[in-house]
């Protein structure tokens, strides 16, 4: 990954395992030419706080962990969604470095389009210390956090052609002593709006945990979603307690296990409707954002008819606990 050789689609099915994306994505069908497919802009935009600071975001963003140099075509479809996300009332953009040439593609087309000031922007830096001695999180803060540190921030900052980051994470809970002074360093500096660490791996909820603990953060970033709750238990509860906003990853599934493949052919139940979820993307988004402790969604997509179907999941009514707990049932009841 990273060369700007590799198209958006052969990158997509690289991170979604191939065929199986293809299958899930063809499941979900086009909501664009789905009658019952809600206007994004039609229904009050949900707004969740951000606990550090009282700043509210929209409830659902986009992740770009398919974006990547393409064919013209290919590249005017990812303005077009970048354009549309903030025309649609979204904001939030959640990259990587590891994302290949996400971030290039990004800082390109925000400049391209103008509207930098209506996103908010987030990236990851390199998982294992970058390329400067150390794994992944082995041990908390103290220590490290020199030149070299910067200029892997700086790296970003070039590559997203921004002076400030609104959210810089660390990605899967790795690099805490070589990246956290400097990105802490940066932040007092005011480059850096917020700190965040990130997991999309169920193993590591421990150590995430105690890099929470022993370390000051403003966001978290885990997977969750109706197929997968595996954070409510303690994660989430940890991050309301601890005054963190959280970013969702992965909410149809994700790494070869969407879960449109699962729901080919079966319709949104009608009660859905009870909060606004006319599709069943609308339907897993609504049910995230409803968690408490959600401060927004960021399901992936590279196509404007997708954006729409999952900014109309941030809008109108939430479901209700009791509502939340009859999807669970009724998710549960489908067969595997």
């Amino acid at each position: 990954m990273g060369s700007s050789t590799n198209g958006i689609f052969s990158r997509r099915q690289v991170m979604q395992a191939g065929v199986a994306a293809g299958v899930a994505l063809a499941a979900r069908g086009s909501p664009a030419a789905d009658a019952k497919a809600a206007d994004a802009k039609t229904l009050p935009l949900i707004l969740k706080t951000i606990p550090s600071t009282g700043e509210q975001l929209p409830a659902v963003g986009v992740g770009t962990n398919a974006f990547g140099f393409g064919s013209d075509a290919q590249m005017a479809e990812l303005k077009q969604v970048l354009q549309g996300l903030t025309d649609m009332g979204g904001k939030v953009v959640d990259t990587a470095r590891v994302y290949g040439d996400s971030e290039l593609v990004i800082g390109k087309l925000l400049a391209e389009i103008g509207n930098r000031d209506k996103v908010f922007l987030a990236t990851k830096l390199p998982m294992g210390g970058g390329g400067f001695g150390g794994g992944g999180f082995r041990g908390f803060a103290g220590g490290g956090g020199g030149g070299d540190a910067k200029s892997v921030l700086d790296e970003s900052f070039r590559r997203l052609q921004v002076s400030k980051l609104d959210l810089l994470q660390l990605h899967n809970v790795g690099g805490v002593r070589e990246y956290l002074p400097a990105m802490q360093e940066y932040k007092q500096a005011g480059k850096i709006r917020y700190l965040g660490v990130t997991t999309s791996v169920d193993d590591q909820y421990g150590e995430l945990i105690d890099v929470l603990k022993n370390n000051k953060f403003d966001f978290v970033q885990v997977d969750y979603s109706i197929g997968n709750r595996d954070a409510a238990p303690q994660v989430l509860p940890f991050a309301q307690d601890k005054g963190l906003a959280v970013l969702i990853n992965q909410p149809f599934g994700g790494r070869g296990k969407s879960y449109f493949g699962r729901l080919a052919g079966k319709p949104v139940p009608e009660w859905a409707a009870e909060f606004d979820a006319t599709t069943w993307a609308q339907f897993m988004l609504k049910y995230i954002i409803s968690h408490p402790a959600v401060t927004a969604a960021i399901p992936g997509t590279t196509t404007m008819a997708y954006l729409q179907d999952n900014q109309a999941g941030g809008r109108g009514r939430l479901p209700t606990p009791a509502q939340r707990k009859k999807m669970e049932e009724y998710w549960d009841a489908l067969p595997s």
